[in-house]
């Protein structure tokens, strides 16, 4: 039977290892190994501090030899790891791994992985992976954007931000637009239903059922939402939904509906209903700058509380879920608060504009 090395410890030594074991401050390995010196200061074999510590006995052992080799500082540092050692990478090595990365794609692919570039390089795959974390980039990952060359743009973000910050007194301002092609889904088969422990499911396969346009006004002012399905999203369709508009709200106040570019929006039926009800006043957003539509935030969420992961069985139990989400939403609405300034988006759209003009660089 192996015998470990014997601990012999003064009492000032137990004294010091006592105050690690039992200290607040001091790390979880550094006490759980000053507990071990003191477990086999008192005889016990590394098998059975092992089984007290909770621990490998190996590990014991290690730490045994490292307190009679080095005493406190043994055990104080984590030992040396085994196998091969990290090899030191040049400045020019990263600098010429950040360049090919950010300036070059290779010849079969639209960007770099780990194992393409360490060939490239001639380095190891994880030696590419630490250069990459320890600088930020991400070849895998893209973000859109999507910048307005509207030419009233400044003018048109002014009138709108006015809006949302400022609104006329005694009007209301509603923000509106479509949201065309929403399509009933039936899944060819059942799901399983989220329990302890276990993610719901739902097939990918589906069955579509025919589709139907919202046609949406948020009120900017209490957030309530004005809204109706229908089957397409002509001029005809939004005549109908400026006379829903009409109907719906106090007949003495100015209405002023923020909308975007799509060319119903500007049909000459439009313009002859719109200037035989003078209460309304158009404001177009930007082109390419929906963001700027507050009726967006109230689609995204529709989406993501109703229609992503909703079953219909046809368009009519589509319209119908939608109409409830309007209505549950409508008995305790909640406004959409506004507090970009222009200057602000104009800044951030500065900056945008200079990014795509502006050489890589390392």
């Amino acid at each position: 039977m192996r015998v470990a090395r014997t601990v012999l410890l003064f009492e000032s030594q137990r004294s010091q290892l006592r105050g690690i074991a039992n200290s607040k401050t001091a790390s979880v390995r550094f006490a759980q190994r000053a507990k071990m010196i003191l477990l086999a200061g008192e005889g016990l074999q590394d098998k059975q501090i092992a089984a007290i510590v909770a621990v490998r006995r190996q590990a014991v052992a290690l730490w045994r030899g490292r307190w009679l080799d080095l005493g406190i500082d043994g055990i104080a540092k984590d030992a040396p790891r085994g196998g091969r050692h990290r090899t030191a990478r040049s400045a020019a090595k990263v600098r010429a791994i950040i360049q090919r990365t950010t300036q070059a794609t290779p010849p079969d692919a639209t960007h770099w992985s780990t194992n393409s570039m360490a060939r490239a390089e001639g380095v190891s795959a994880s030696t590419v992976g630490r250069v990459w974390r320890e600088h930020g980039i991400k070849p895998h990952r893209t973000r859109s954007f999507k910048l307005s060359n509207d030419k009233r743009f400044v003018e048109k973000l002014d009138d709108i931000v006015g809006l949302y910050l400022n609104p006329p007194e005694q009007a209301l301002v509603l923000s509106c637009d479509e949201k065309s092609h929403i399509q009933a889904l039936d899944r060819t088969q059942p799901g399983l239903p989220l329990r302890k422990g276990k993610t719901a499911t739902m097939t990918h396969d589906y069955v579509r059922h025919g589709t139907t346009t919202l046609f949406a006004a948020l009120s900017t002012l209490d957030g309530k939402v004005i809204g109706t399905c229908m089957p397409r999203h002509r001029h005809q369709e939004w005549i109908k939904f400026l006379t829903l508009i009409d109907q719906q709200t106090p007949a003495d106040k100015p209405l002023h509906l923020i909308v975007d570019n799509y060319a119903t929006h500007k049909h000459p039926k439009v313009i002859r209903w719109l200037q035989r009800h003078p209460r309304f006043h158009i404001h177009f957003t930007p082109t390419s700058a929906s963001w700027l539509n507050m009726v967006e935030r109230f689609f995204r969420d529709l989406t993501g509380k109703r229609l992503k992961r909703g079953v219909f069985g046809s368009v009519k139990q589509l319209i119908t879920a939608i109409e409830q989400y309007i209505q549950t939403m409508n008995r305790a609405p909640k406004p959409f608060i506004w507090t970009a300034k222009a200057t602000d988006i104009l800044e951030k759209v500065k900056l945008a504009r200079e990014s795509l003009h502006k050489p890589v660089t390392d």
